[in-house]
């Protein structure tokens, strides 16, 4: 039985990672091209006239907020997009009459996004590379807030997925949700620059402590601690699996 499950865990994953690596050109380097648009607008151009901010220059203090940016939206859209498409198909049905634990099947669909989006933060470091010299901080601490946020937001993508009944209701999420809560989540800004209630208010989205705490494997700073990043991600990731898990267990979204 176990055996079978890891050959079942390990088929899933493959076939989700052939999947966007066989479109790279529409999977990996769109987000390539777009940080790059930042790094030159809001790095070169506005960082310069900026100065500072939290004892480093603009540019070192938004890269690894941009990094992050694509991890949660390339992450995202891979799950939502592949379990929806597989639904569209009809195909979800053999894997879910598959003598296979559901567990199995979301973590094969949330292993595809995590590859994806580490794939994608690789390539964005690398084209980040060519506006500044990066410095790791903390490379566990990168780590950990990569793969946690990543099977978050992939997570997060399945369960858009079942509920989606349209293309279109895959992109309202990532539209109304997902949009707001990144550009308020740090990635351009300290949290020190805002007056203390709104300080507070901002601990709410939780995309800023993913922000934050990957911010701190870069540089050591972090306008939170990375403890309770680490914590409020772990939180989240048990959440959202557990509702993905009742979801998938009761056939809601996948049987007719």
């Amino acid at each position: 039985m176990p055996n079978r499950n890891m050959v079942a865990l390990r088929t899933i994953w493959i076939k989700e990672c052939t999947r966007f690596l066989r479109i790279w050109i529409q999977t990996l380097v769109p987000p390539a091209i777009t940080m790059s648009l930042y790094f030159v607008i809001f790095g070169n151009l506005i960082g310069s006239r900026i100065g500072q901010m939290g004892g480093f220059s603009y540019m070192e203090f938004i890269v690894p907020g941009l990094i992050m940016m694509s991890v949660i939206t390339s992450s995202y859209a891979n799950v939502s997009s592949s379990f929806f498409s597989a639904k569209f198909q009809n195909s979800i049905e053999e894997l879910m009459v598959a003598p296979i634990p559901h567990w199995i099947l979301i973590l094969g669909y949330v292993g595809g996004g995590i590859a994806r989006a580490v794939i994608i933060g690789i390539i964005v470091t690398v084209v980040s590379l060519f506006f500044v010299d990066i410095r790791i901080h903390n490379l566990a601490a990168l780590f950990s807030i990569l793969i946690l946020t990543a099977s978050l937001f992939s997570a997060g993508g399945l369960i858009n997925a079942v509920y989606a009944k349209t293309f279109d209701d895959i992109s309202i999420v990532p539209t109304f949700v997902l949009t707001p809560l990144t550009y308020l989540g740090g990635v351009f800004y300290s949290l020190t620059l805002l007056p203390e209630f709104w300080q507070w208010v901002s601990k709410v989205n939780p995309v800023v402590y993913m922000v934050n705490g990957f911010r701190y494997g870069f540089l050591g700073t972090s306008d939170v601690a990375f403890g309770t990043s680490l914590i409020v991600l772990v939180i989240f990731n048990i959440i959202l699996f557990t509702i993905a898990y009742q979801l998938i267990s009761r056939g809601i979204g996948t049987r007719s």
